[in-house]
Parts: C-alpha cells; sequence; structure tokens
C-alpha cells in the first residue's frame, strides 16, 4: 500500500467524533451522559403509534421516492408556512433527508467547490468542518466570543474576499445557545445579497427558543432565492434515531442539493417519514409545552451548575448550556471532561473541539439539559463536588 495514508487528507484530523468518544467514556464508567443531545425519553406516543402503523400496513418499508414521501414533503411545506410564512412547492422545493446532518453534508457537497470559502459562526458543530473539508473548500471562522456570543458584523463583513461562496449560519445554535436577532439576520442577508453569496441555514433547533420566536433567514428580502433552509424531526419531537431531516428552498438549490443526496443515502427512513408528516401537523400546545418543559429543563440545570462553581451562560434556545470552569480552579475542558467521569460521574463535552481558534473555547465546556428531571438532579447533586468552597 506504499506510503501514502489511507485517510484522505481532506479529512486529517478529524477522526472519532468527540460524541464517540464522550458516550463510549460515559457507558466505561457508569457516569450520566450529559454529553451527547439526545433525549432519554421519546417523543409523543401518538408519533410512535403511527410509526409502527406505517410499519405494520407497509407503508414505507420499501423504497420510498427519491426525494421523500409526498405526504412528508407537503406537511414541511405546510410548516414552513404556518410557523413562517414561507411558501414552498412541495413538489419542487422540499427535499426529505436522512436528518440534517445529511442535509448539511448534500448542501456543502453540491454547492461548494475546491478553492471556495465558506465563513461559518465559531464554535460550530463538528460535521461542518468535516462537510466542508470533503467539498474541498476552507472553512472561515467568525467567532462568537464569551460571554455575549454574539456576532461582530464588522468582522463578518471584512471576512468576505471574492473566494466567499457560502455563510453556513446556525440559529438557535449549537453550543453556546445564541438566537440570532432580527437585526443581525437582516445585517448578515443584505451581506449575502451585496456579495451575491449563498446561505446554509442550519434551524434544527427553532422551536427551541426561549423568549420570542425564530427568525428564518430565507423570509428576509433578496434571500429566498439563496437560501438552503435545514431542519428535522428529531430535535423537535424527540425521535432521533430516525433520522428524518429535510432541506426547503427555490427549485434550482433543491435540485442542486438533491443531485448530492441522492449518492449519499439515496433514501432513508421509510416508515418514520409517514409518521413525522403527522407530527408536524400536531397543535400548538404540543410545540408550546415542549418549549416550556425545556425551558424547565434548562433553569434547572443551569441553577445547579451555578451553585456547583460553573460560569454559566444560560442560552436562548436550543437545550444545551456552556459553561466556563475557569471559576473551578480548571483551564483545559478537554482535559477537565475527560477526567470527569472518573472525578464524579458526568460526562460533558468540552467546546474547543468546535473552534478553530482553540483559545476561545478552550476553557468553555457544554451540558445538555433534555434529560429526566431526577438525572438532571442527580447530575447537579454529583457536580456539586466540585465546587471549590
Amino acid at each position: 500500500m506504499g506510503t501514502r495514508p489511507l485517510l484522505n487528507r481532506r479529512l486529517q484530523g478529524l477522526g472519532t467524533t468527540i460524541f464517540a468518544e464522550m458516550s463510549a467514556l460515559a457507558t466505561a464508567t457508569g457516569s450520566i451522559n450529559l454529553g451527547q443531545g439526545f433525549p432519554d425519553t421519546d417523543g409523543p406516543r401518538e408519533i410512535a403509534e403511527a410509526a409502527a402503523r406505517a410499519v405494520l400496513t407497509g407503508q414505507g418499508n420499501q423504497y420510498p421516492p427519491g426525494p421523500g414521501i409526498p405526504e412528508l414533503r407537503q406537511a414541511v411545506a405546510e410548516h414552513q408556512q404556518r410557523f413562517h410564512g414561507l411558501g414552498y412547492d412541495p413538489d419542487t422545493e422540499v427535499l426529505v433527508t436522512a436528518g440534517a446532518t445529511e442535509a448539511i453534508a448534500a448542501a456543502l457537497l453540491a454547492l461548494l467547490e475546491p478553492g471556495d470559502e465558506v465563513i461559518a459562526l465559531e464554535p460550530f458543530y463538528d460535521s461542518y468542518a468535516a462537510c466542508i473539508a470533503m467539498a474541498g473548500a476552507t472553512r472561515v471562522p467568525l467567532t462568537l466570543r464569551a460571554p455575549a456570543f454574539r456576532p461582530d458584523l464588522d468582522e463578518l463583513r471584512s471576512l468576505i474576499t471574492p473566494r466567499t461562496r457560502l455563510l453556513l449560519l446556525n440559529t438557535p445554535h449549537n453550543p453556546t445557545g445564541t438566537v440570532l436577532t432580527p437585526d443581525e439576520l437582516a445585517a448578515i442577508a443584505a451581506l449575502a445579497v451585496e456579495h451575491d453569496l449563498l446561505v446554509v441555514a442550519d434551524e434544527v433547533y427553532e422551536h427551541l427558543v426561549f423568549g420570542g420566536v425564530h427568525h428564518p433567514i430565507a423570509a428576509l428580502p433578496g434571500m429566498r432565492e439563496r437560501t438552503v433552509s435545514i431542519s428535522s424531526a428529531g430535535k423537535t419531537f424527540s425521535f432521533t434515531g430516525w433520522k428524518v431531516g429535510w432541506v426547503t428552498a427555490s427549485a434550482p438549490l433543491v435540485a442542486a442539493v438533491r443531485t448530492a443526496k441522492q449518492y449519499l443515502t439515496y433514501v432513508s427512513a421509510g416508515p418514520f417519514q409517514y409518521a413525522v408528516a403527522e407530527a408536524l401537523r400536531l397543535p400548538d400546545e404540543y410545540f408550546a409545552a415542549f418549549r416550556a418543559d425545556l425551558l424547565r429543563k434548562r433553569d434547572l440545570l443551569a441553577d445547579g451548575l451555578d451553585a456547583a462553581g460553573f460560569r454559566v451562560f444560560r442560552p436562548e434556545g436550543t437545550y444545551f448550556i456552556t459553561t466556563d470552569i475557569t471559576p473551578l480552579g480548571e483551564k483545559d475542558g478537554l482535559e477537565f471532561c475527560r477526567s470527569l467521569p472518573d472525578r464524579c460521574g458526568v460526562v460533558a463535552i468540552p467546546n474547543v473541539v468546535f473552534y478553530d481558534d482553540t483559545e476561545a473555547g478552550r476553557s468553555l465546556v457544554r451540558f445538555t439539559f433534555c434529560k429526566k428531571d431526577d438525572v438532571l438532579a442527580e447530575a447537579v447533586e454529583r457536580l456539586r463536588r466540585l465546587s471549590p468552597a
């Protein structure tokens, strides 16, 4: 095989994800896993029953249509109109994917070429870096800095070059919990129009905003024809293992993304697509109750982390809390997270893995609060052992 490395050089340094490492550590030590963002309870029973019914009646057990079943594409279009006032043709402007992760991969592989630059909000979800690398493009971070984690719009303007092809946005933002304001989005949209940039908007936490509402950038002037909006069922309906996501965009953009997507999974999650179509039509009360429950859990964990001695950055959205470990006398988040299971039986994620600017994220650690109350309470009790007091 010679001396050439087996791994494509574009993926050098990416290796095993931090989520796999920390989840394995949680299993090995029997620790409470507040690292990986998956709920420990399932979503609505009637939606689970819809999936079971689809399996038993032969709906989706064989290959579904490549773009997704018509029922789900229609439900996605209705959802975009109902919550955001955005009209999409379910036949040409909606694409069903294997979760938001595949949607991101397909969008970036379809829209980028070697030499292109992508400006992304840093810290960024790890798949962003991998997908940009696989496309042969270059990521350019716009760093959200503690304690406010707001984008510096003057810095954003300065980062745009003739090679900039695309802005990769994530709002509500994982891991900081920042929700971009209408003014911030308007300024970003103006830059996209001015420089003729595409936008990929990861909006999987769109229903988890704790003050106000999510504002999609695609709704702003000049943005519908240049924005690929991405969301999924996993975070909103607590069925993360189903991996049902979707893209909404103009027909030319969807056609481009579909071209790449068909050579990734082609299709997936056939019976679950029928169930998600029903989930998207749940009454407003479901979405309000879901948000209120997660807000209560956020405050339960945030208060506990504060009492344990962390500096807590209470999030505006998502189901993650970013903390600073410096008040505990710690400096290195990666080292801290690797030792945390043995010290107190809790697993968290070091934010530094989401940064190119490692100093900006070195002392930051992320916890998830999408867990049962008794699990959060026990985690908080264990974490109190770390308090310098």
